[in-house]
């Protein structure tokens, strides 16, 4: 059975305005100014802190649509979009709720936690050289639950996973919103998934840019999700890049897409496949589905699940969660992931 796996992230429409920095001012309920709060754009390098009085200012670059993340111990974490840089932000936290949760010891469980973990990090950091070498420094955090009736794993934690990825020299805190494995029985085999996904909110920290790591950085960004929505949203195919094509012949774009460029996004209209040319890939309501191949030698497919979507400046993109990728794309996960602002001036 294909496996089908994809990634999403908290994106919505909204106006942005042209600006160079966003400014704010965190406090509490009772308006007392919260020092030393981490204020970042999603899956990106940009972030800072506030300072005594509770002020901030951080970069701000239209066109890119990610999410402002306000998070600071012991507060809710907030997540803001739809800014407008020419108006200061006046954020207030509120105190999380200390819920401890029961720790239940079922003598029935089929898996151990061992097995769990294992499949956790295949799953989320992948098994690429470089998710290798990437370690989850509080994997306790993490907890586990198996569905026996719907044969579905899940995975959360309260704390914001740190990792390490010594390969790629980031350090990546990671809030993990879900995490799903889909099985086709009662299993935590590998062989048996049929589908997965993951999504939360990054802030990336550099630890390392010696030679040899922005090497592996470039390898890494070749043939990425992201790389291939840059590409798309420029309409930058080629032999040597990204090349769509159906079981036999190459396809052009134009005549698969209609494609219009706003100021600060590209909009995608997704034109439909007749019935029976898309591959079953038992996922419901397909649109279109493709075979994409990167410099003539990784082949993947790509599904879509509705017929319009937008791409914005970083190659992140609206309803991520109705794009689907099988093959080779699929294999680079968190372990494989860059700031979504790398290689952009």
């Amino acid at each position: 059975m294909k496996k089908i796996i994809f990634l999403f992230f908290l994106f919505c429409i909204t106006p942005i305005f042209s600006q160079n920095s966003l400014k704010g001012k965190i406090s509490n309920k009772d308006n007392t100014p919260l020092e030393g709060v981490n204020v970042y754009f999603d899956g990106t390098t940009i972030s800072t802190i506030s300072d005594a009085n509770g002020n901030f200012t951080i970069k701000y670059e239209p066109g890119t649509n990610t999410i402002l993340v306000i998070s600071f111990m012991g507060y809710q974490t907030e997540y803001l979009t739809g800014l407008d840089a020419g108006k200061p932000l006046n954020i207030a936290m509120t105190i999380s709720k200390n819920e401890l949760k029961e720790v239940v010891i079922n003598r029935n469980e089929l898996f151990t936690r061992a097995q769990k973990l294992k499949l956790f990090r295949e799953y989320f950091l992948g098994k690429t050289d470089n998710a290798k070498s990437a370690v989850i420094n509080n994997e306790d955090d993490l907890q586990f639950k198996y569905d026996k009736e719907k044969f579905i794993f899940r995975a959360s934690s309260d704390k914001p996973l740190s990792i390490i990825n010594s390969s790629l020299g980031y350090k990546i805190n990671f809030e993990l919103v879900v995490f799903e494995i889909a099985f086709n029985k009662l299993s935590i085999s590998s062989k048996d998934v049929i589908k997965n996904f993951y999504g939360g909110v990054s802030r990336f920290e550099e630890i390392g840019s010696s030679p040899e790591i922005l090497e592996r950085r470039e390898k890494a960004f070749q043939g990425s999700q992201v790389q291939f929505f840059r590409n798309f949203a420029n309409n930058d195919w080629g032999a040597k890049k990204f090349l769509l094509f159906n079981d036999v012949d190459n396809l052009d774009p134009v005549k698969c897409f209609k494609m219009s460029k706003e100021e600060d996004f590209v909009k995608v209209e997704v034109i439909p496949r007749p019935k029976g040319e898309n591959e079953n890939l038992n996922v419901k309501d397909i649109v279109a589905s493709y075979n994409i191949t990167f410099n003539k030698r990784e082949a993947s497919r790509i599904t879509f699940q509705t017929d319009s979507f937008y791409i914005y400046k970083y190659g992140n993109n609206s309803n991520i969660e109705s794009i689907l990728f099988s093959g080779k794309i699929s294999e680079k996960k968190v372990g494989d992931m860059l700031p979504l602002n790398y290689g952009v001036k």
